[in-house]
């Protein structure tokens, strides 16, 4: 059941001694020297056999409580998930509720129980026969993000047949403290049930740099080597295994020298994290003076005492899907209130950007799923901004939540996938009526109203970013969906992860128009992509003219260290050289190249 793809690898090398090096996807910064845990490989072998027309009923509801057993199952690491942050709970999130509604979808239901019932076979082999078609199906698709989901098809499958077959699931309670995780592949799923002050790191023969597996990896802080051909033929439980993710390297029997290298690296990283915590309380300040505001992207509330801890300046952009997330029913407005209060207050009179709803594609909340409808690319279809304008109930629902929020704290609203003039416009008429609803019931909301901002994160609000300067009050560029679209590229399919490059000159280009009508405009300009908490792209974002960086609370001190190593004349200049440049190569090489001179 477990999907197969194969792999580019650059091979392995043997080192005298024994010692074997591979090399594979660095997915996740880090470096650990642990013993190998071996975790089997995820496929089942189902036999198929004839049941009698009487047993069809029994074997029915066989695989009926197989079903309800998987949900079991889910909700346990939905439970799991809830100490989790960040990303990694977005992700896993997501990934859940896409489990969930497969598990209930009656493609699913009725076509194993039809097989049952016609064909007369066991539940463990129309099991197997339903998914295949199903994700044969999803494979035959144009579009790459469609046909990707067939692995989460296949993963659903496996669990279903666990459940029939009593074969319990491999976790990783049992793993001896500071192992190493050796498997064929590594699910989200899996990932979220790693505790990382027990696992050292993992490494897989199947992954891509950009999959779900990997973006969970990096939140949790766990090295993650991915894509290593070869990782299981020659490797038995409790060796001594290096994995670093820094450099992609799966190091079995390593000799005495090289652990000692490794240990000494192991070292030097905790000594720099140490050395970046005394930063929490100094300024983000260039050596020539120039400030630059720091601040923390959040996903759930709870996150909070994290940014504080890491110095974060403000929130730049609260994700409100937690509200939506995990439920069956819509919350309120008093409820979504209390929400947003909780972090005004933690935030201590420091300003919070609050993002209005951004579910829609592949992010589906359970309470908003009987609005949707059937799509061919749900990337380009009904989400952010063109749901909250159809559904004009959810956006004045939230709108009202803030206008309450706001009146305790500097709360600012951000618009996800702004497209057009019009639509910047039509959300002001609501939020002018909802503030005039509020005070006609006696209500206290912020005043003046909150400033109403808008993401870039399509092309075509990049090229019309002057036009949308003059109706919106800050900007906030979105680096990771501006790639995304520029390159029409989803990151998260393997066969094309590779393309996905915020180098790439036309998305450098969209950026530095965007930050150049929002300087025209005289309008804060942030960016709050991935790309904003890599220290390596600091500079050429700075020497756009970029000076509010927003990023995961735990990338926060990395680029405050190289603010301040930083000279903003140099950077402006380096920048420059670079957006005259036609080839990605030569401006990794040249952003590479500066970073290094400091």
């Amino acid at each position: 059941m477990a999907a197969k793809r194969d792999k580019k690898s650059k091979g392995a090398r043997r080192r005298p001694g024994g010692e074997r090096v591979l090399e594979g996807l660095a997915v996740s910064p880090g470096v650990a020297v642990g013993e190998a845990f071996l975790r089997e490989a995820g496929e089942i072998q189902v036999n198929e056999y004839t049941v009698s027309r009487r047993q069809v009923p029994a074997e029915a509801e066989r695989f009926e409580r197989a079903v309800a057993k998987a949900h079991g199952q889910l909700d346990k690491i939905r439970a799991h998930a809830d100490n989790l942050h960040g990303t990694a709970a977005e992700e896993l999130g997501y990934l859940l509720d896409a489990h969930e509604q497969m598990l209930s979808s009656a493609r699913l239901t009725k076509g194993v129980g039809r097989r049952i019932e016609q064909g007369r076979i066991n539940a463990e082999a129309a099991v197997m026969a339903e998914i295949a078609e199903i994700a044969a199906n999803f494979e035959g698709m144009n579009d790459p993000y469609l046909a990707a989901r067939a692995d989460e098809i296949r993963e659903v499958g496996l669990r279903l047949i666990r459940s029939l077959s009593d074969r319990p699931y491999q976790g990783f309670k049992a793993v001896p403290a500071g192992s190493v995780i050796l498997a064929e592949e590594i699910t989200p799923a899996d990932t979220a049930l790693m505790d990382p002050r027990r696992v050292g790191a993992f490494a897989s023969v199947l992954g891509g740099a950009e999959s779900h597996t990997a973006i969970m990896a990096r939140s949790l802080g766990l090295p993650a080597v991915l894509g290593v051909a070869g990782l299981l033929e020659d490797v038995a439980p409790g060796e001594t295994v290096i994995v670093d993710g820094s450099d992609g390297l799966v190091i079995l029997r390593p000799t005495s020298k090289r652990i000692a290298e490794y240990r000494s690296r192991q070292e030097a990283m905790e000594r720099e994290a140490r050395a970046l915590v005394r930063l929490r309380t100094r300024p983000a300040v260039t050596r020539d003076g120039v400030t630059v505001t720091l601040q923390a992207n959040l996903e759930l509330p709870r996150e909070v005492s994290q940014a504080r801890s890491a110095g974060a300046e403000g929130v730049g952009l609260l994700r409100t899907e937690f509200l939506y997330m995990n439920r069956d029913n819509l919350p309120g407005e008093e409820e979504q209130t209390v929400a947003l209060l909780e972090i005004v207050r933690a935030m201590g009179g420091r300003p919070v950007t609050v993002r209005t709803l951004d579910v829609g594609g592949d992010k589906l909340a359970p309470s908003l799923r009987p609005r949707f409808y059937g799509t061919a690319n749900p990337a380009l279809g009904l989400r952010a901004i063109r749901l909250s304008l159809k559904e004009p109930e959810l956006l004045e629902t939230q709108l009202a939540a803030i206008l309450r929020a706001g009146v305790e704290g500097a709360l600012r609203i951000l618009l996800p996938m702004i497209s057009t003039v019009a639509e910047v416009l039509e959300v002001r008429k609501v939020l002018a009526a909802t503030a005039r609803r509020l005070r006609r019931k006696g209500v206290k909301i912020a005043d003046p109203l909150p400033p109403l901002g808008v993401m870039i994160e399509i092309p075509g609000a990049a090229l019309a970013a002057d036009a949308i300067a003059s109706v919106a009050d800050f900007f906030a560029i979105g680096s990771n969906d501006l790639t995304m679209y520029t390159l029409a590229i989803d990151r998260g399919e393997e066969s094309v992860a590779h393309l996905y490059n915020p180098l790439h000159p036309a998305v450098l280009r969209l950026i530095q128009f965007s930050v150049e009508a929002a300087l025209r405009a005289r309008l804060p300009v942030s960016v709050c992509g991935e790309i904003a908490g890599d220290p390596r792209f600091t500079p050429l974002l700075l020497g756009l003219g970029v000076r509010d960086l927003s990023m995961s609370a735990n990338s926060l001190l990395r680029v405050k260290q190289q603010v301040r190593s930083l000279d903003m004349q140099a950077a402006a200049r380096r920048a420059q050289v670079i957006m005259d440049q036609t080839d990605s190569g030569r401006i990794a090489a040249l952003l590479d190249d500066f970073s290094e001179s400091f």
